[in-house]
């Protein structure tokens, strides 16, 4: 019975899937974004995510327990003078799986998986989003503020109508 096994083996042993999430990460960390399965991006995200974390923190121990995950010195190296100078301030949530639709083999759902401060144009459009950001609840205190003032009168006007005349012929 596999009670309380919650992550996703991906059909493999634990040494393969150690090495192949170590080798995604470092792929994932020196090209910013790598196309992969919906389950193995889903594993990596889990596998990466603490990883860049830790990266915020730049100290000795950080660093060796990044490398025991990555064994891969330049991309140790890249993540600590890089891609953590731009995830500093961010809480967490450091990547996206963006879908792209099935693979035509086995159809396999497909997936792109990207660090989230690296994409430049969802960063445009969430910089456009928030300026036009408005509240339900300002415009439901507006409504009741207009509805306890006292009303004016208001003076109505409705199109007129055409009139239509006959012309009458003239006495001569």
């Amino acid at each position: 019975m596999r009670h309380n096994k919650k992550f996703n083996h991906l059909g493999r042993t634990t040494s393969h899937r150690k090495a192949m999430l170590s080798n995604m990460a470092s792929s994932l960390i020196q090209h910013k974004r790598i196309a992969t399965t919906l389950a193995k991006a889903k594993a990596l995200q889990v596998y990466v995510e603490p990883l860049l974390t830790k990266s915020k923190d730049d100290t000795t121990h950080s660093r060796r327990t990044v490398f025991s995950h990555l064994q891969n010195k330049e991309m140790v190296t890249e993540l600590f003078q890089n891609v953590s100078v731009k995830i500093a301030n961010r809480p967490g949530g450091y990547t996206r799986i963006l879908r792209t639709g099935f693979r035509l083999g086995d159809n396999a759902e497909m997936c792109i998986i990207e660090l989230v401060d690296y994409n430049e144009n969802m960063l445009k459009e969430k910089a456009t989003k928030k300026a036009a950001r408005t509240r339900r609840a300002g415009a439901a205190k507006k409504a009741d503020v207009a509805a306890t003032a006292p009303a004016a009168p208001v003076a109505v006007e409705t199109p007129a109508a055409p009139v239509a005349t006959e012309e009458t012929p003239a006495a001569e």
